[in-house]
């Protein structure tokens, strides 16, 4: 780990003015920061440690029935706060199924938001990677990259984005608060992470100095509380990363589903939001022939980048079994471990 300078800031604003300064980085709980750190991949000159900023770690209730939550509001707190799980059950259930508990109770929401991929070439200073290096190339594209991207991907970046708690987010049209050097300003979580195109080094909206300082979800997110699960295919049953993944929410009415907000995760090197499933859904009964059409509508651009052509079959696979599960009802408590919903797909992995 290099030497850097250490800065505590007493506001917001001290905060914003530091961390624009060239090479430098915010420090929340570090879960991901400190890796990248310790393994050379991240150097910052300077770490601005935002933990004792005031009244970032709150949870509120706003007049529209949305929910605007501090950007250091601990996973763990958001994930088993009564009345949030209960009026975003998806959101609850990703946040549990993400890292291991011992991270959950340190990992923020803010920082949740902007963790980097898990591509193991990302992660290897040996290895040439774009988004670490730019023009240094792409060793994943000819190397081990079954779970790479199967949406969004060039040539210059196959990673996937790792986060599970961004995935119902962006399903549900959450929008994130950021304080810069020009001000308040509001981004959809679907626009915040951008696709690598020819520079996957640019990984947000974000521009130097910008703090995000809180996340809100509009009160037409919680109409979708009665029908909404999150589901995720991983390689071993705790901490791990998703393969793929799913957030499905219905608003559904006489036995009709009048809307669909649909969300994969995995595939791309952001959150994948299926507005052409969720136009199929609208009007249709929830049925299995409805599911799958959506699945297949969710993935129809997608390609494989290397050894994971069997990552557009298991995410239609999963995005179905999101969809039947919500269909039938959101459990009147959210499980912190889903009891593996994958047994009756043949060829899927156990959650």
């Amino acid at each position: 780990m290099n030497s850097f300078d250490y800065v505590r800031p007493a506001t917001i604003a001290e905060a914003i003015a530091a961390g624009a300064e060239p090479g430098t980085t915010y420090l929340a709980a570090g879960t991901n920061l400190l890796d990248l750190m310790k393994g050379g991949i991240t150097r910052p000159d300077r770490v601005v440690d935002i933990t004792r900023l005031p009244g970032l770690d709150r949870i509120e209730r706003l007049p529209d029935g949305g929910t605007r939550i501090g950007a250091l509001v601990r996973n763990a707190d958001l994930a088993h706060d009564p009345d949030f799980a209960r009026s975003y059950p998806a959101i609850a259930e990703a946040l549990l199924s993400g890292a291991s508990p011992q991270l959950r109770n340190a990992a923020t929401v803010g920082g949740n938001l902007l963790q980097r991929t898990r591509c193991g070439y990302f992660y290897d200073v040996a290895s040439a990677c774009n988004k670490r290096e730019p023009g240094a190339g792409c060793d994943a594209f000819y190397g081990e990259n079954r779970l790479h991207a199967v949406l969004g991907w060039s040539e210059a970046c196959i990673a996937t984005h790792p986060s599970d708690f961004c995935v119902p987010l962006v399903a549900l049209d959450a929008v994130v608060e950021i304080e810069g050097r020009a001000g308040r300003r509001e981004v959809a979580v679907e626009s915040l992470h951008r696709l690598p195109g020819d520079t996957p080094e640019r990984e947000s909206a974000l521009e130097p100095g910008d703090l995000i300082v809180a996340l809100r979800l509009p009160g037409e997110a919680g109409m979708f509380s009665s029908h909404a699960r999150y589901l995720k295919v991983r390689e071993r049953t705790s901490y791990a990363f998703a393969v793929v993944s799913a957030a499905a929410a219905l608003r559904i009415e006489e036995g009709t589903i009048q809307q669909a907000r649909l969300a994969l995760g995995g595939v791309a090197a952001k959150p994948w939001r299926a507005r052409p499933a969720e136009e199929i859904l609208a009007g249709s009964n929830p049925s299995a022939p409805a599911f799958r059409r959506a699945a297949e509508a969710a993935l129809s651009d997608a390609k494989p980048s290397g050894d994971n052509r069997f990552k557009i079959e298991l995410a239609q696979r999963i995005l179905v079994r999101a969809l039947t599960l919500a269909a039938a009802g959101t459990p009147e408590r959210v499980p912190a471990l889903p009891a593996s919903p994958f047994s009756s797909i043949p060829g899927a992995l156990h959650a």
